[in-house]
Parts: structure tokens; sequence; C-alpha cells
């Protein structure tokens, strides 16, 4: 018998579908910050990471002239205003590129070592909204090699952007306005990605079939991440609103993009649904 709700998937449309996926993250925070004790809960894991990333931060922080210095030697003849001129972009891109890493791999790394914690945040949003799916019957080892895999991918698919982005970055006036909101906004698609992979993920789905869905809902997808990536640059703001993201995210998957939020496998927004669960 088939569950009472079934959304039919709606296909991009623009404008309307990216100003909808922001709200899905204003939905999600306002559903975690009704619920104090799931923040709360969901908070462990994102302090674990941030400490690893600031540390890091930090010591970028701390040789960003040398690097300045390394990747501009072209300058050293230079006059002493061009230089520091040329060093200081190159400072800013060098930071620039790396928070824009730092970023996209902090959603990822954060929901590998903190699954269990998502995965029950994600399991309550959909309880709320009338029941979860079933969890699929996957091995805990290929469910771990799969998180790690998809991490490992993610993190060099960014820096990779992030290396076109810090050449970019160089470019007179564009490369200080056009190249940041091209960056967010394909961290956004990322990063949405990431966070819909729980709960896409609890419905059969993998990494190829979860992007192929996600691109044909292109702005409502980059609404929602381009919003959580915004939030993501406030200082602080990956942490204190990483479990509201989730909850989000969740929201968007049972939403707009699984044609039956109760069922795995043949739920998704795709002709044929999918059956890999290996």
């Amino acid at each position: 018998m088939n569950p009472p709700y079934e959304p039919r998937p709606v296909e991009s449309s623009g404008p309307k579908d990216f100003l909808a996926g922001i709200g899905y993250l204003l939905r999600g925070l306002g559903w975690i910050a009704r619920r104090p004790g799931q923040w709360l809960f969901g908070l462990i894991p994102a302090v674990i990471v941030l400490v690893v990333y600031a540390v890091a931060l930090g010591l970028l922080a701390y040789q960003l002239d040398d690097l300045s210095g390394w990747v501009t030697p072209f300058a050293d003849d230079w006059s002493d205003g061009a230089r520091k001129a040329a060093r200081a972009v190159a400072g800013i891109a060098i930071f620039g590129a790396s928070v824009f890493v730092a970023v996209l791999t902090f959603t990822a790394l954060t929901l590998l070592v903190g699954d269990p914690f998502y995965e029950a945040i994600a399991v309550r949003v959909e309880e709320s909204q009338g029941g979860a799916p079933p969890e699929p019957d996957v091995p805990l080892l290929v469910q771990i090699w799969r998180a790690v895999k998809d991490a490992v991918l993610l993190g060099l698919v960014a820096l990779a952007f992030a290396v076109v982005f810090f050449a970019c970055g160089f470019l007179p006036v564009v490369g200080q306005t056009v190249v940041p909101v091209i960056a967010a906004l394909v961290s956004g698609y990322f990063l949405a990605g990431e966070l819909t992979g729980v709960a896409l993920e609890r419905r059969g789905m993998l990494r190829p079939e979860r992007f192929a869905l996600l691109k044909r809902h292109r702005a409502l997808v980059v609404g929602f991440g381009a919003a959580t990536f915004v939030v993501f640059l406030i200082p602080l703001g990956a942490v204190l609103a990483m479990p509201g993201a989730v909850a989000g995210a969740t929201l968007l998957v049972r939403e707009r993009l699984a044609v039956n939020p109760l069922v795995t496998g043949l739920d998704v927004g795709a002709p044929g649904g999918t059956h890999n669960v290996s």
C-alpha cells in the first residue's frame, strides 16, 4: 500500500526554485531551533572538525607572506609598490581558495565523522513529517568505504576548482567581484550534494545517481547550497548551522526530490528509479 503523501518532482524553474532552495535552509534552521537538544547533539562532530580546520587555516595565515612570495617570483624585480600589490592579491587568492576548499571539505568531513549523529537527525526530521524510510540493507563497512571515497573525491574536485578560482582571482575587477559569486554558486551545488546525501543514501542512491538527480533540479539545489555556503562563511556559522543544514536538506529531499518519501529504491525522481545499493 502506498503512503498517502507522494509529491511529484518539480523540474528546475530558475529564480523561483532558487528562492525555494533558500527557503529550505531557513526551514531546516527553524526545525532545529525548536529542538535545542537535537542542535546540541549535532554540534559535537562539527566542533571536532572545526578545531582541526582552525589550526590548519591559522598555520596558513601565519605562512601567507612566504607563500605569496613563492607564487609570485615574477614580481621580484618590480617596484616596491607593485610587488606588494601583486603579493597582496596573491595572498587574498590563496587564502580565499583555501577557505573555498575548507568550506566544501568541512561539510564532507563533518558528515563523515558525524554520520551517526546526522543520520539520527535526518530520521527525526522525517518522522516529524510523517515517517522515515527504512534504512537500506548495506553492511557498515560498505557504508564507511562509500563515505570515505565520496569525501576524497569531493576534496579533489574542490581542489581543482580552487586552483581555477585562484588563477581567476588575479583578473582585474572580475577576480574580486564575479569570481567570488561563481565560487559561491559552485560550492553551493556541491555542498547541497553532500548534505542531501544523508537522506538520499537512505533511499538507496549512490553518488552518481544523487548528482544526476540534483542536476535536474539545479536552481533549487544551488539556491539551498549557496545560502548554506554564505552562512558557513560567517565565523562559527558552519558549526552552529550544520545541524539545521542537514534538517533543511532532509526536508528538501522529502518534499522535492523523492517521489515517495517513505520508500527506498524506486522512490527517486528519476525514470525507473534506482536499484543499485551495492
